[in-house]
């Protein structure tokens, strides 16, 4: 392993990481010692009750003390957890799974929707935005579902409180693919040279930034392709650029785990466990899961900015501006992230991620575009990133 002594370099390139220090991090094994409130490990994975985890919520010190040891979890140890039956309720899990079901149908049949990040085309049903969709379409139902407990102790673990929900549904289709082995967002979703462009420090922020989650709504025996996993892999400081090496990828096809998951059961992951969905074997069954990814509040500016009025004003000043570094008022006034977006509207298609406001920006200047076809461009996308 690496001199903890020397001090990291500030900018990662896609050789970044070295390979046997990774497998000397991803070959440990849990100690029970330090999960003593789960109530088994398996495939390294520490396992938690439903029943009981809504016990220790209503207790202040188990409350805290239970976030705690889930906390270092996903920061120190697997970086996974499971939480068997956290809805119990399956009457709830089945309503919103014909919700789903509806919502699938609908956007099929207005062609509505359609990418993946990091899964070809047709092998799954999408519903972006379920969270939105699920809570106008029955808010009682809403209600019932996500006052579980387990989702919101685990947002609190990982995010403290004020963290901000968002939801996907994946329906996993018979025959459906397996995801490339990946890294979530943010970092996760850029490409290498874009991720290389960020200073380490910042591949260390990413992963307290946000937290994965699902909740299963219908079992899933290991042959549906439940999510692949690589426990502790989070802890492999260059993976966001490292992961998508060949020897990475072929060690993560021969180690990685899949817990079989029970309608109602939740899974919880930092971002940064290497993972991807596994291939559906089965002739069958349609693997429904809703995933959930919750971002810190502290992921936000201070002042609400009209970003798309100031490109408006600013893009004929530099249709011919002399001695301005026009890349710097860009960076200074457009967009640069393409997130949030709504993804029905404006989908991964082609890549990672759609493009920014900034981007569209550079690029109509290069083309030479007039004032007024980029204000129809800056337009059309404000109303794409509407939900």
């Amino acid at each position: 392993m690496s001199d903890p002594k020397t001090p990291r370099p500030i900018w990662l390139t896609a050789q970044s990481g070295d390979f046997d220090t990774f497998k000397q991090i991803v070959g440990q094994s849990s100690d029970p010692a330090a999960t003593p409130m789960a109530c088994d490990i398996v495939q390294n994975i520490p396992i938690y009750q439903g029943a009981a985890v809504d016990l220790a919520a209503a207790d202040p010190v188990q409350r805290a003390a239970l976030m705690a040891e889930w906390s270092r979890i996903f920061a120190d140890g697997a970086g996974i957890i499971v939480i068997r039956q956290g809805v119990a309720d399956h009457s709830v899990i089945d309503r919103a799974s014909v919700i789903f079901d509806k919502i699938i149908a609908a956007e099929k049949q207005a062609a509505k929707g359609g990418g993946d990040h990091f899964a070809k085309p047709g092998a799954n049903d999408r519903i972006w935005n379920s969270l939105e969709k699920h809570c106008l379409a029955d808010p009682e139902n809403f209600s019932a579902y996500y006052s579980a407990q387990g989702i919101a102790l685990a947002a609190e673990a990982w995010l403290g409180p004020a963290s901000q929900m968002t939801a996907q549904v994946n329906r996993v289709n018979p025959g459906g693919a397996a995801q490339t082995p990946h890294r979530d967002y943010h970092l996760g979703f850029m490409t290498s040279d874009r991720m290389a462009q960020f200073p380490s420090h910042i591949h260390a922020i990413s992963p307290m930034l946000t937290l994965q989650g699902a909740v299963a709504h219908c079992d899933m025996p290991v042959s549906t392709g439940p999510t692949m996993l690589l426990p502790f892999s989070q802890q492999f400081f260059e993976g966001y650029l490292a992961f998508a090496r060949p020897e990475f990828q072929a060690y993560f096809a021969q180690h990685f785990v899949q817990l079989p998951l029970e309608k109602g059961d939740l899974l919880f992951f930092n971002p940064a466990v290497m993972h991807g969905a596994g291939t559906n074997h089965t002739t069958d069954r349609f693997r429904m899961v809703n995933l959930l990814q919750v971002s810190s509040a502290f992921g936000r500016a201070m002042e609400t900015v009209d970003r798309s009025k100031m490109v408006r004003a600013l893009y004929p000043v530099l249709q011919t501006a002399v001695g301005v570094n026009v890349a710097n008022v860009i960076a200074a006034s457009a967009e640069g992230y393409p997130f949030p977006t709504n993804l029905d509207n404006n989908p991964p298609i082609g890549g990672i991620a759609p493009k920014s406001q900034a981007q569209y920006m550079q690029q109509a200047l290069a083309a030479g575009q007039t004032a007024a076809e980029f204000v129809a461009q800056i337009d059309a996308l404000d109303a794409m990133n509407k939900s």
